[in-house]
């Protein structure tokens, strides 16, 4: 009878299984297209609302930060190219990074009210309160 002996070659089909259904597969932040959902952070002050996204790696111009529909929309797109030529060969390499995160503001965000700054890798977006208070709890008694 001959034994069946487990190749280090060749993953087993358990471990085939076992890294399909991992869920670091399914949750991970990053796709081979070059996408990322980056972490982010949101506060809330007196005044306004804070978000600190983790977004190492971009530049400041990369930025696109719009609102539109009640939603902020916050997305980059980054493209890098090296090219080294020595004697007989030449290497080559680039890489590209994009995320999009949308947010539904507030009622009580004044959109002219927004700033951004970029710095070490955290982009931080300060939304200004407009002052109105969102609409309160209301109960409505049926006759």
């Amino acid at each position: 009878m001959t034994a069946l002996i487990k190749s280090h070659r060749v993953p087993s089909w358990k471990s085939m299984m076992e890294n399909f259904w991992s869920p670091d597969r399914f949750f991970d932040k990053t796709s081979s297209g070059g996408e990322f959902l980056p972490a982010v952070n949101i506060r809330e002050t007196k005044n306004h609302y804070k978000l600190d996204l983790a977004v190492p790696g971009f530049k400041k111009n990369d930025f696109k930060i719009i609102t539109e529909d009640g939603l902020l929309i916050i997305s980059a797109e980054t493209n890098k190219e090296e090219k080294e030529e020595i004697d007989s060969y030449t290497r080559k390499e680039f890489s590209f990074a994009s995320f999009r995160r949308t947010f539904k503001l507030p009622d009580n965000v004044e959109e002219d009210g927004m700033n951004a700054n970029y710095h070490n890798g955290l982009l931080e977006i300060e939304l200004k309160k407009s002052g109105r208070n969102q609409a309160a709890k209301k109960e409505i008694k049926v006759d």
